[in-house]
């Protein structure tokens, strides 16, 4: 009999929590944890899965798609606006964008201000 887990939280490293938790925030809408702090962020999401950022000294960055510091992590969003509108949002908060584009028109590559690789994926009709 498999086991009963519910995902509950992904916890990304980072160099500065609460500003990576505002570019999550800004980019998501999600609401910024009450009890978040200069060491721990984190943001609720609707579906109980929270969002953490967690400071780590020394943070080096993913190298994407080269595996020189691996990415560790991926996630992706599903977008219900036009991809290039959101792609263009994102890079305006400080999303950056590899050369490397592997899954074609239906979805992006980015990365975060600082580094982790992320998707968005255009919702299927």
């Amino acid at each position: 009999m498999p086991l009963q887990m519910k995902l509950s939280a992904i916890t990304l490293d980072c160099p500065d929590p609460l500003a990576l938790a505002a570019f999550y925030q800004q980019a998501t809408g999600l609401e910024l944890h009450p009890k978040s702090n200069a060491d721990f962020a984190g943001l609720d999401c609707e579906d109980e899965v929270f969002i953490g950022f967690q400071r780590v000294d020394g943070y080096r960055a993913p190298r994407w798609p080269e595996q020189t510091v691996p990415q560790q992590l991926h996630m992706c969003f599903k977008v219900e606006q036009d991809l290039d509108q959101v792609e263009a949002r994102l890079l305006e908060l400080g999303a950056g964008k590899p050369d490397h584009q592997p899954h074609g028109a239906r979805a992006r590559v980015l990365t975060d201000p600082v580094g982790h690789p992320f998707c968005i994926v255009e919702e299927a009709d």
